[in-house]
């Protein structure tokens, strides 16, 4: 993954410097979670208040992007939050990079269930 705001990004998160998060969004800025419409908000003020409680409560977040794929000014990343509440979180975050900076980006990130949790409505593969 080469796109400089993006790592910029991750390099900021991972030394939780709030400052230095919130210089990588743009004043237009809109977060969008389609699975969760009451988690959307906008700006940057708005990423810096957020980060600022999860670096509190998750002091040993650590923040990683494991693949990426680049298309315009989109960037499709598989990102990683370990520690994050005392769990780990994957998923696909969708980043709208604009003159620099982040103007939009859509999270479809769910917690890691252990590999033997049972699955709430849905099948179990046999394992034999």
């Amino acid at each position: 993954m080469s796109n400089p705001v993006v790592q910029r990004l991750i390099g900021a998160l991972n030394s939780r410097d709030l400052d230095a998060v919130t210089a990588c969004f743009g004043p237009d800025f809109v977060s969008e979670w389609p699975a969760h419409p009451g988690r959307d908000f906008q700006g940057p003020e708005l990423v810096r208040r957020n980060w600022q409680m999860i670096f509190t409560t998750s002091p040993d977040i650590v923040i990683a992007m494991t693949n990426a794929v680049e298309v315009g000014d989109e960037v499709w990343g598989e990102w990683h939050y370990t520690r994050a509440a005392g769990q780990d979180l994957r998923g696909v975050i969708v980043v709208t990079v604009r003159d620099g900076l982040i103007r939009r980006s859509r999270f479809y990130m769910e917690p890691v269930d252990a590999a033997d949790a049972p699955v709430a409505g849905g099948p179990r593969l046999a394992r034999d």
